[in-house]
């Protein structure tokens, strides 16, 4: 068989919308060392393909990171052979938050150098010295002390619709530029107590340790990340310190934890925290966008992309020769932030 998806995306997305069985999204990770990750990632895809799995999974040498939708009547075969393999037993799953089986469309599974791009030199500090993980229970009562710091570990467009309560977010792009800006809010603090969130718990185990290799003696974590901390809360009856939606990173683009809105749509100010990427292929920048700016600017996020988004394709494609694209947040910061200020300052 083909190792590899080789259908348009259309054509995938149409097929998963007329499935007539229902699917189940879940996530996980673990650092463990994976001698042959080349031969292990064409074992899965073949594996997983004929369980009709969709997701995306990043093997490494240092382990594994995954997001996956699994057919519900293949869950119980997905899970033995998952388990089978000594490096994945007894593998701690998360299931989401809000499911509606449509997270993914088709199976990705690459190799890479890390299964998080951190920019890190691991052989610098010690990466399974890691700070305390916390239960949703503990994560709370730490947040009440007077001498914590809560700091959210994910990118700014994931922070902007939903966080913990009074906590730190760094205004950055990916996790690679997120530990030097830790760093610059937290100096001169190393007798703080740091409490660290994300979503499923994988970039608190790097950012831990290397705060503790850094001299700050009081690093926790919150264990499984904002996913298991509302499942915990639930099962538990337990008060929800998190307001707004959870970002993810699959066809949903997030999950809705509290009721409140806590963000406005990009183009009119309008409060909103729904994610949607620009309709012009050559653009696709993430942003939020209301119902209303959606139709007005057929969900593209400025009136240049919906015109280019508006010709045909052909004229698209040889727009498209030769342009490099620019940085997702240089866009948003010099394109769409500037207009929303304008839009939120008027409104006042």
């Amino acid at each position: 068989m083909e190792l590899y998806n080789k259908y348009d995306k259309r054509i995938l997305k149409q097929k998963l919308m007329e499935e007539d069985f229902k699917r189940i999204t879940i996530s996980f990770y673990r650092y463990v060392i994976i001698d042959e990750p080349e031969v292990l990632r064409d074992e899965l895809y073949a594996e997983w393909a004929e369980l009709n799995v969709f997701g995306r999974t990043y093997l490494a040498k240092e382990g594994v990171n995954a997001q996956m939708s699994v057919p519900e009547h293949n869950w119980e075969e997905f899970m033995l052979r998952l388990q089978a393999r000594k490096m994945f037993e007894n593998m701690p799953i998360k299931k989401a938050v809000e499911d509606d089986g449509k997270s993914f469309y088709k199976l990705i599974v690459k190799v890479r150098k890390k299964i998080v791009a951190d920019g890190l030199a691991d052989g610098t500090f010690d990466v399974t010295n890691v700070g305390k993980h916390l239960s949703a229970k503990e994560f709370n009562e730490a947040m009440q002390d007077p001498n914590a710091v809560v700091i959210d570990m994910r990118n700014h467009y994931e922070s902007e619709i939903g966080h913990f309560e009074n906590a730190l977010c760094p205004e950055v792009d990916t996790f690679r530029e997120e530990l030097p800006e830790v760093e610059r809010m937290l100096q001169g603090q190393t007798d703080k107590k740091v409490l660290l969130y994300c979503t499923g718990g994988i970039r608190c185990e790097k950012a831990s340790a290397y705060l503790k290799h850094k001299g700050y003696k009081d690093v926790n974590q919150l264990h499984g990340g904002i996913i298991d901390y509302v499942r915990q809360i639930k099962a538990e009856n337990l008060e929800n310190k998190f307001i707004g939606k959870n970002f993810v990173f699959d066809e949903r683009l997030g999950e809705r934890i509290s009721d409140e809105i806590i963000s406005e749509c990009h183009q009119c100010g309008k409060p909103c925290d729904t994610h949607t990427n620009c309709a012009n292929d050559d653009c696709h920048l993430l942003f939020i966008q209301c119902e209303e700016c959606a139709e007005k600017f057929d969900g593209c996020c400025t009136p240049e992309c919906q015109d280019i988004a508006n010709l045909p394709i052909e004229e698209q494609r040889k727009l498209r020769k030769g342009k490099v694209k620019e940085n997702a947040h240089a866009v948003y910061k010099s394109r769409l932030r500037p207009n929303l200020k304008k839009v939120l300052a008027a409104k006042k």
